[in-house]
């Protein structure tokens, strides 16, 4: 499973250097429409020229999306049969002329006044004082080589640490990069932050941008996050303007949906019908479309949505029956993308209980919390029902945190670390776990000092963790991670990493990536560098195009362009697609733009995924 990060960055380096080429507006690798076959065909959206860099291999390969023909290729492309022509007697033209839209324009005029509107300069959702970068993030970098990478980035990202540095660099107020419109880098930026599965992002990043200087781009933008969150009535507010400016067949759809909700279900029902006879919608696309009108006061609709014979999951469908409270069958959840996952598990709309498998693998990507899963658990030990499993989950996390004596919490640890099979769900224990960790004293018996300190550092406890440093034995996984977050430590030499090796590790991969821990956070000097880089087979010396990308921005100091092109490099679920080499480039550059601590947790985190086993 070795990552194509070359593909992806040679393919976005041409797109800066020939200003006549154009490209469409929202890629060439567009996603699917949120509706299945047979709906019509939607305006194609307008394109934006962009000039490319050096020349490229082909682009790396995307998968299959089943979302609206906008930016957020999230779920697995739909193979149903397109739905029958409406009858003889149908009106094809029923829904060609839809009601008049209000002037969305002028009520932004005379809403809002000069001094509320937002320039289009720096957009972004958060700040400094709130976690995110500053605005120069992406420095003088070209807007339309960020945006290619994003759309080329798939997702989910091997390392937590790189996920999370990428939310807070989509999310920052910035400064609009040369060569692009600000709501279009927007538009990029919530489309990534969909696919990533961080729903509330995504939505927070498209509401950036005031309503009345949004783009076709944005517009789409906005409508998968709506989805992704289960809110289609976040749509309301700018429906009218979609629906005129796209004519996609989602917004006009969505301006029945709204008219139901603002209570006036008899305006909803016809627009919902006309819909079915002129062949725009059908099935149970159309069915969910009726049941949000419906919720609507004086809606007095019933709609049973039956799954049978729905062999996809679209974003349209999650979005809508989790907005109405339908169950969507485990066997359509499983046609969709981990995208999906994390959505359900930021979802308020679903039990606790419901949302603990997700919430575990979405810690674990980064889009969770520790602290927020502690609070899932919490919600699930008061359920009714105390026959689940999650239940006796909640029971051990709480003895971890609770139990008369250190001997009695470091059990329920050890219960909670080896309950998981999969090697994804073992990392999710340990960031679960990571506070209860820190409450275990050093004067424990036989302690489990790898697991304590990599639960930990999870979450980025160092301070915590180091309270282990004489407990952990030489060469252990739990003194490699210790050795390469203590800034007290000494240099490390060749016999440092070569102590840190085994016979559990035969191929030395362990060792290797300890060594460009090491090298990228600086904890070796030059030469020993060169000298254990020939050593280990680790060729940190050599150049392709993403090694050359990344060493730029990091002499740029770009770190919002560092971290995306990090992510760039570990677009793998499993550590073993990370090869050292990477590992040690990311953590060089981070550290180079002013993130040390970040280039540290990426360090630790490869040894401790490589614990964990692959």
């Amino acid at each position: 499973m070795r990552i194509s990060r070359n593909k992806i960055v040679l393919a976005a380096l041409p797109l800066i250097a020939a200003a006549s080429l154009a490209i469409p507006a929202l890629g060439q690798d567009k996603p699917e429409s949120i509706l299945p076959p047979g709906f019509g065909e939607p305006t194609p959206a307008p394109t934006q020229a962009a000039r490319p860099r050096p020349t490229t291999p082909a682009p790396v390969a995307q998968p299959t999306v089943a979302v609206p023909q906008a930016p957020a290729p999230v779920l697995p492309g739909a193979v149903e049969a397109p739905l029958a022509p409406p009858s003889s007697g149908a009106t094809p033209t029923a829904m060609a002329t839809p009601p008049a839209p209000t002037d969305f324009a002028a009520f932004v005029r005379a809403d809002m006044p000069d001094y509320a509107k937002r320039s289009l300069a720096r957009v972004g959702a958060a700040g400094p004082a709130e976690g995110a970068m500053g605005p120069r993030a992406f420095g003088r970098a070209d807007g339309r080589y960020l945006e290619t990478l994003m759309r080329r980035l798939n997702a989910p990202i091997a390392s937590r640490w790189v996920s999370i540095a990428l939310r807070r660099a989509l999310l920052a107020r910035v400064d609009t990069p040369r060569g692009v419109n600000g709501a279009d880098f927007a538009a990029e930026r919530s489309w990534l932050l969909t696919r990533m599965g961080e729903s509330v992002a995504a939505r927070a990043m498209a509401q950036a941008v005031d309503s009345e200087n949004y783009t076709p781009k944005l517009f789409e933008a906005a409508m998968q996050a709506a989805l992704a969150t289960g809110d289609p009535a976040a749509l309301c507010p700018m429906v009218d303007a979609g629906a005129t400016l796209r004519r996609e067949r989602g917004w006009v759809l969505a301006q029945a949906m709204c008219t139901g909700l603002s209570g006036m279900g008899a305006r909803a029902q016809p627009m919902i019908a006309a819909a079915r006879r002129s062949g725009l919608a059908g099935g149970i696309d159309l069915l969910l479309a009726q049941k949000v009108a419906g919720a609507g006061q004086s809606g007095r609709q019933a709609v049973t949505i039956e799954w049978d014979g729905v062999e996809q999951l679209t974003a349209w469908r999650y979005g809508l029956a989790t907005a109405t409270g339908v169950e969507i069958p485990a066997t359509v959840l499983a046609t969709g993308s981990s995208a999906v996952q994390g959505w359900r598990a930021l979802s308020p709309a679903l039990e606790p209980h419901v949302r603990a498998a997700v919430a575990e693998l979405a810690a674990a990507r980064g889009i969770l919390s520790g602290a927020a899963l502690v609070d899932l658990y919490s919600a699930i030990e008061g359920d009714d029902d105390q026959s689940l499993a999650e239940v006796g989950i909640a029971r051990d996390l709480r003895a971890a945190y609770e139990a008369p004596d250190a001997a009695g919490r470091a059990d329920a640890l050890k219960r909670l670390w080896d309950e998981p099979k999969t090697y994804e769900a073992r990392y999710a224990r340990l960031v679960l776990t990571a506070g209860a960790a820190a409450r275990i004293t050093t004067t424990l018996k036989e302690p489990d000092v790898d697991r304590l300190v990599a639960s930990m550092l999870s979450v980025g406890f160092d301070p915590r963790a180091l309270r282990w440093r004489e407990a952990a034995a030489r060469g252990s996984n739990a003194w490699a991670m210790l050795t390469l977050v203590d800034p007290a430590a000494p240099a490390l030499s060749t016999a440092d990493i070569g102590a840190y090796a085994g016979a559990n590790d035969p191929e030395a991969l362990k060792q290797r990536m300890f060594f460009a821990g090491a090298a990228g956070t600086g904890r070796m000097s030059a030469n020993d560098i060169e000298s254990e880089a020939r050593s280990l087979g680790v060729r940190i010396a050599d150049e392709d195009s993403w090694t050359r990308a990344i060493q730029q921005a990091s002499r740029d100091q770009e770190p919002g362009t560092v971290v995306l092109l990090a992510a760039i490099g570990m677009q793998t679920r499993l550590w073993h697609g990370v090869a050292p080499e990477t590992v040690y480039h990311i953590c060089s550059a981070l550290q180079a733009v002013g993130m040390p601590g970040e280039a540290r947790m990426v360090a630790v985190e490869a040894i401790s995924r490589m614990s964990l086993g692959l």
